[in-house]
């Protein structure tokens, strides 16, 4: 009966980087969906309610009213009739997409409303009132 020979193998040289990249992937994940979170827009006081629910999604639309009165489409001033114009527009391009009305707690309410019977004369079913919770 022949004995085999035992040998340690010896170890290459250099450093093992498997779990460096796998750490990095894992990173690269939590960047890609933080920085995807955020809807574009105007910072604004939004008022407190106690449960608020999210549309964010991809071909969410987000309206904004600022404190002066001012009105946004995503981040960009509009007008009423040129808010008008743009959601008939996508609306002709998307049927149903969401839309997210964002309005600053010192604007006036009658302000927050002709954008709310704007959307519904446009018949759009998804909208939703952004709130920030309280505290």
């Amino acid at each position: 009966m022949a004995r085999a020979k035992y040998t340690p193998r010896r170890r290459t040289g250099g450093i093992n980087i498997t779990p460096f990249v796998d750490v990095l992937l894992v990173v690269l994940v939590i960047f890609i969906l933080t920085s995807n979170a955020s809807i574009p827009g105007i910072k604004v006081d939004l008022p407190k309610a106690s449960a608020a629910v999210a549309l964010e999604k991809p071909k969410t639309k987000a309206i904004t009213v600022d404190n002066t009165g001012q009105i946004f489409l995503d981040a960009y001033p509009v007008s009423l009739p040129e808010l008008e114009e743009r959601l008939r527009t996508e609306k002709a391009l998307t049927p149903d997409f969401p839309v997210i009305v964002r309005g600053d707690a010192s604007v006036q309410y009658a302000k927050v409303v002709e954008v709310l019977d704007l959307l519904r004369r446009i018949e759009l079913n998804q909208i939703g009132l952004v709130t920030g919770k309280q505290s």
